[in-house]
């Protein structure tokens, strides 16, 4: 029993910015479940709060959400700041928010370029910057976990997605500078880099397009896709002081695309 509690997040304090939906909304509810206070970073949809009530609910935890858009800076950092006044210190960093625009290089739009690198690397940066800099002047230990992905390693096929594999790729660096920087002043910093999940968004894609499905399950040596739960064992253990000696890692859930 005394290993499993290594595991426990009871009485940690924690944000997950795209927190609404999809993977964020999973790996929020494994925070609460594993005994964590958590708050929602959300851009559009003010249902949030009523997703935040819910979990709280659930867990018997308390949940709130918080509005920003993670591509501005003031917004974030006025967020955060509500954030600490609400919960105090913060122990756990999920930097989750991210877009994906897909089209071809010699065409892509440069307006959709500077939005993807808005969210998925300068937005990363601004939470991560505005949470670390608390943690450190706390002086207490804290995780911090980026949402990265498979393609920040990889050339996707057959979609053209060069603008989301690039940012992903600058998440991973990131990953690992921040890792070594606080590595002796009490934050770790590793990345959960996922594959193919069957998010309700892909789900919708599937339906128009069963070819792509049928594509990137040939690609994966496990044949399938993967389930957004499938996330949940991994936030836990890098959250908690299970991986207490761990910094600076990327964490592929991937179902094996990797390693071939």
């Amino acid at each position: 029993m005394k290993y499993l509690q290594l595991f426990s997040l009871a009485g940690k304090k924690a944000i997950v910015t795209g927190g609404a939906r999809g993977l964020g909304l999973e790996m929020s509810k494994a925070l609460a479940g594993a005994g964590a206070d958590v708050a929602l970073m959300y851009v559009s949809s003010e249902k949030t709060h009523d997703t935040a009530a819910d979990i709280a609910k659930e867990f018997n935890v308390k949940c709130k959400a918080y509005k920003a858009d993670m591509g501005n800076a003031a917004h974030v950092q006025e967020a955060i700041e509500n954030i600490y006044k609400d919960f105090g210190e913060i122990d756990i960093f999920v930097a989750n928010a991210g877009i994906a625009i897909e089209g071809p290089s010699e065409t892509f739009d440069l307006d959709d370029w500077r939005r993807i690198f808005d969210v998925n690397v300068h937005g990363v940066f601004y939470g991560i910057q505005a949470a670390g800099q608390r943690m450190l002047k706390a002086g207490t230990k804290g995780s911090i976990i980026l949402i990265s992905s498979m393609s920040g390693l990889i050339a996707n096929r057959p979609q053209p997605h060069c603008g989301y594999n690039a940012s992903k790729g600058a998440v991973n660096m990131m990953t690992q500078c921040l890792a070594q920087e606080w590595a002796q002043r009490g934050i770790r910093v590793n990345s959960i880099n996922p594959g193919y999940m069957e998010t309700e968004m892909l789900k919708d894609i599937f339906k128009n397009n069963p070819q792509l499905k049928t594509t990137w399950e040939s690609l994966t040596p496990m044949g399938r896709v993967g389930r957004p739960d499938e996330l949940n064992g991994a936030i836990v253990f890098l959250a908690s002081d299970s991986s207490s000696y761990v910094t600076g890692a990327h964490l592929y859930i991937d179902g094996g695309y990797t390693c071939v």
